[in-house]
C-alpha cells in the first residue's frame, strides 16, 4: 500500500476562480496554510495566469464575469497541457441539468454553494491525492521503463514481465478504486460503513450460489477478484449529489427523491468517462452494471430503467439485497438501524417483488454470514 510520505499534498497549487471577493477570501481561510492558494476573480485571468503556472488544482465558479466557468473547462480540456488538470465546480445551483452538464465537460467534482468546510477541505484532499497517486504511478513506470538492466533480466521471460506491468496496472487502479470509493463514503454519509460490507456480503452470497449449483451459467466466468473490487463503484453517482441531499435527517419531498434517483444514471456516465481514462475496461463493465441496476426491483417497480425479472442482470439482483440489508442495518440521518433479524425479515417478505426469490431463498440461509460480517466491521 501506497504511504502516506509518498503521496504528501503539502505544497500543492491551487487556483480558485470565483468573481465574489468575499467568497474568495471565505474559500482561502478555509484550507491549510501549507497550500499554494491563488485567488482570481475571473475566467480570462485564470487562462492568462496558467499559461505562466500550472496548478495541481482548480475551484471554478460557474458564474463569471467575462468567460463562464464552463467556457473555461472547454478551453482547459481542448488543451494538452491543461486537460488533465482537475476542475471542481461551485455553484449556487444543485439542479440535476446543472449536475450533468458539469460531468459532461469533465469536471472531477462539484460542490454546491455556500461551501461546507469540513465537505470543502475533504473534497480538495482527495483530489490532490488522486493527483499524487498518478504522478508516483508515472514516475514508478518511467524508473521501470528506465531500468534496462531488470528489463533485460526478463529478456528471455516474456511472462514475468507481463506479470510486473499487470501488478503495476492493478497497483494503479487499486490507488485510485480506493481513493474515489473513500470520496464516495464521505459524500454519502448516510452509510459510510457500507462499502466493504456490500463487497463482503456480495462474496458471502456468490460463494454460496457456487455451492448450491444456482445460477452456474451465469457465474461461472466471472472474474470474481475484480468483480468484487468493482463492487465499491456502485454508488459513484452520488458524488454528482449534494452532500446536504444526502444527509438531509427528514423526509426527503418528491423534487428531492427524484434527484436521488438519478444517481444510477450519474455513476454509468461517470464510470463511462473513466473508460475514456484508459481504465480497467473489465471492472468498469461490471461497476457500470452495479452502479446503473442496483436500484431496480424483481417486479420492475424499481429505477431507472424498471426491469424486471431475469432482464435484471445478476450482479444488479444479488447487489440489491446487499444493499438493502446493510441500509437496515445502518443507522441513517432519519432513522435508526434495525436488528439483523428485522432486516433478514424484511429481506425475506421482499422475495418475488423487490428481490429475486432463489437469491432471497440463498441468502435466508446464509443470513447469519451477514451478521458476521456487520459485527466484525461495526463502527
Amino acid at each position: 500500500m501506497t504511504n502516506r510520505a509518498e503521496l504528501n499534498i503539502n505544497n500543492s497549487t491551487i487556483f480558485i476562480v470565483d468573481g465574489n471577493l468575499t467568497n474568495l477570501e471565505k474559500a482561502k481561510t478555509a484550507l491549510p496554510k501549507t497550500y499554494e492558494v491563488f485567488l482570481i476573480e475571473s475566467g480570462d485571468k485564470m487562462i492568462k495566469l496558467i499559461d505562466g503556472k500550472k496548478p495541481d488544482l482548480i475551484i471554478l465558479e460557474i458564474e463569471l464575469p467575462g468567460l463562464s466557468g464552463y467556457e473555461v473547462i472547454k478551453i482547459l480540456k481542448a488543451n494538452e497541457g491543461t486537460s488533465s488538470i482537475p476542475v471542481i465546480f461551485l455553484s449556487g445551483r444543485s439542479d440535476v441539468e446543472t449536475l450533468k452538464t458539469c460531468l459532461e465537460l469533465g469536471c472531477a467534482d462539484f460542490l454546491v454553494k455556500p461551501l461546507q468546510p469540513k465537505l470543502f477541505l475533504k473534497t480538495i484532499e482527495l483530489q490532490l491525492t488522486l493527483v499524487a497517486q498518478a504522478r508516483l504511478v508515472e514516475t514508478q513506470a518511467k524508473l521501470l521503463e528506465n531500468n534496462q538492466e531488470a528489463l533485460d533480466s526478463f529478456e528471455n521471460d516474456f511472462d514475468n514481465l507481463v506479470e510486473l506491468k499487470s501488478r503495476q496496472v492493478k497497483a494503479q487502479h487499486g490507488a485510485v478504486l480506493d481513493t474515489v470509493s473513500k470520496l464516495v463514503d464521505y459524500r454519502n454519509v448516510s452509510s459510510r460503513a457500507g462499502k466493504k460490507r456490500d463487497h463482503r456480503g456480495l462474496a458471502v452470497m456468490i460463494k454460496a450460489l457456487k455451492e448450491r449449483g444456482v445460477y452456474q451459467e451465469q457465474i461461472k466466468d466471472w472474474d470474481l477478484e475484480v468483480l468484487l473490487q468493482s463492487a465499491r463503484l456502485h454508488d459513484v453517482g452520488k458524488l454528482a449529489i449534494s452532500g446536504g441531499l444526502l444527509a438531509k435527517p427528514g423526509k426527503l419531498t418528491s423534487s428531492e427523491y427524484e434527484k436521488i434517483k438519478q444517481h444510477p444514471t450519474l455513476g454509468v456516465r461517470l464510470l463511462t468517462h473513466m473508460e475514456g481514462l484508459a481504465f480497467d475496461h473489465a471492472l468498469l463493465k461490471y461497476a457500470k452494471i452495479f452502479a446503473e441496476t442496483h436500484q431496480e426491483r424483481w417486479d420492475g417497480t424499481g429505477y431507472p430503467s424498471g426491469l424486471a425479472g431475469e432482464a435484471i442482470p445478476l450482479p444488479g439482483r444479488l447487489m440489491a439485497i446487499n444493499v438493502v440489508y446493510h441500509a437496515l442495518t445502518t443507522d441513517r440521518p432519519y432513522k435508526k438501524a434495525l436488528s439483523h433479524d428485522e432486516a433478514v425479515k424484511v429481506i425475506i417478505e421482499g422475495k418475488g417483488s423487490h428481490f429475486d426469490p432463489v437469491l432471497v431463498d440463498v441468502f435466508a440461509q446464509v443470513a447469519d454470514e451477514f451478521r458476521h460480517v456487520s459485527s466484525a466491521l461495526a463502527v
